[in-house]
């Protein structure tokens, strides 16, 4: 029942930040993970960063001291502040939700880190 809607993928260059944006509606309980997925071309699905509630959060060692997960519970959005992006971190970025109600996906947004 949860709707998850992404945005602020786009283009950038090595170095440079973007911060994406995953906007839930529907029935959100109290307890629930909130996380940001990635998948590259011909690679699987890997983790990214989540934040749970009680705001715990948790990252991949790949984007550790480079990405920020975070949450405005009011508006029922969780970010992801990336900075010093490199070409590796090239992917479709999927937000996660999972709560008592079930899981939900995000539609995706590519990032594109080139110069």
């Amino acid at each position: 029942q949860v709707q998850l809607v992404e945005s602020g993928g786009g283009l950038v260059t090595p170095g440079g930040s973007l911060r994406l944006s995953c906007a839930a509606s529907g029935r959100i309980f109290s307890i629930y993970v909130m996380g940001w997925y990635r998948q590259a071309p011909g690679k699987q699905r890997e983790f990214v960063a989540r934040i749970t509630n009680r705001g715990s959060t948790n990252y991949a060692d790949s984007v550790q001291g480079r990405f920020t997960i975070s949450r405005d519970s009011a508006k029922n959005t969780v970010y992801l502040q990336m900075s010093r992006l490199k070409p590796d971190d090239t992917a479709v970025y999927y937000c996660n939700y999972k709560g008592p109600s079930g899981e939900s996906w995000g539609q995706g947004t590519q990032v594109t880190v080139t110069s």
